[in-house]
């Protein structure tokens, strides 16, 4: 009778280990559901992509006249509440630097250099706007050479910003709310990575595409002016340089796996378009650019994109707040809306048949 108690008893025990192991597997495995559940839900469905034209905040070169009165403290203070996005993304049109003097200026006297040096400490302004990623491939970015781009580069580090498009720096790799996205930019410019050359520009975008859950792609390129609003489906020869062959370039580089492609250069609004559903801005403007810059006719209006995207970068709708800027006022909301407008009539003469639909600062695929 004792051995059969014994028994017993030393059943009930292994009984009793057994079940505990099953419940602590049962409650390490319903951790782990819990947790697969937390990472898939963290990543959204729709994104947000906040997207703008040329900046430039002021240049103390080839002298100090050439910053705002009020250092740019209120460069961005009459659109800050539309620059709210998972990216918000503008093109800098300069460099970050607080001295030295530029090799493409023949002296230092008056103002018909066009060579931009913001102070180092306008840096700060484009984070406290809300900015996150940069594009520094452009004409203006080597204003300062080697010693430019490097500060620069090294500003942008400091303060968590991303950026792209110098040929020490052509791509880069980051993840927001559990999304991984990819950027790399291109322009026709010494130091930048090229626009002219696709096939290169397509296995970039490819690489990136590998390794990321959606990629951003940037170029600068196009002539400048009001003589070049229209997407001639050509390369583009300003001044005797080769601004690309952007109309090529944008679809190459979609059909490398780009999920949105924004485009500058021309300092003037451009139409859009959307192929393989996926969104493109051929050229978003002067957007916030004091000094010297021409403010003239359409170089005056430009629109703020907020670009909404699903989670494979499918193009869902985007908002567009137009905004204007002038030598007094600077940067303002443009209520007649202009920017919006040449957006529709550009969109309609560049892509007759195109499938979008512009209706109440939106645009949406037609149904």
């Amino acid at each position: 009778m004792r051995v059969k108690l014994i028994s017993f008893m030393l059943l009930t025990v292994m009984v009793s280990l057994v079940l505990l192991s099953c419940t602590g597997n049962s409650k390490l495995a319903a951790h782990q559901i819990t947790q697969r559940d937390t990472i898939l839900k963290a990543k959204k469905d729709t994104l947000s992509i906040v997207a703008v034209g040329d900046l430039m905040l002021g240049s103390a070169y080839p002298s100090k006249s050439n910053l705002p009165a009020d250092d740019a403290r209120g460069s961005f203070k009459n659109v800050l509440p539309y620059l709210k996005g998972d990216i918000v993304f503008g093109n800098l049109e300069g460099c970050f630097l607080n001295q030295g003097k530029s090799t493409k200026c023949k002296d230092t006297i008056g103002n018909s250099c066009f060579a931009f040096r913001m102070p180092e400490r306008y840096a700060g302004i484009y984070k406290e706007a809300g900015f996150n990623l940069l594009s520094v491939a452009n004409n203006h970015v080597g204003d300062f050479g080697w010693k430019g781009r490097k500060r620069s580069a090294a500003i942008l580090d400091s303060l968590g910003i991303q950026y792209a498009g110098l040929t020490s720096h052509p791509y880069t790799i980051f993840e927001k709310d559990s999304v991984k996205y990819g950027f790399c930019a291109f322009a026709p410019n010494e130091g930048t990575v090229s626009i002219n050359n696709i096939d290169s520009a397509r296995q970039l975008v490819s690489f990136l595409k590998k390794q990321v859950d959606i990629v951003i792609v940037s170029f600068h390129g196009g002539g400048e002016g009001a003589r070049f609003e229209h997407v001639t489906r050509a390369n583009e020869i300003f001044y005797q340089e080769n601004r690309g062959n952007v109309y090529a370039f944008a679809h190459a580089v979609v059909d490398a796996g780009a999920d949105i492609v924004l485009g500058q250069g021309p300092h003037v609004t451009r139409a859009v378009e959307v192929y393989k559903n996926k969104f493109i801005a051929y050229s978003l403007g002067n957007f916030c650019t004091y000094g010297m810059f021409s403010l003239k006719g359409p170089n005056g209006f430009a629109p703020l994109l907020q670009v909404k995207i699903n989670g494979k970068g499918d193009f869902l709708y985007a908002d567009v707040i137009s905004v204007k800027q002038d030598k007094v006022h600077r940067l303002t909301i443009d209520t007649a809306q202009t920017a919006f407008k040449k957006i529709i009539s550009l969109t309609a003469a560049d892509f007759p048949g195109h499938n979008l639909k512009f209706t109440d600062q939106k645009i949406r695929m037609k149904d």
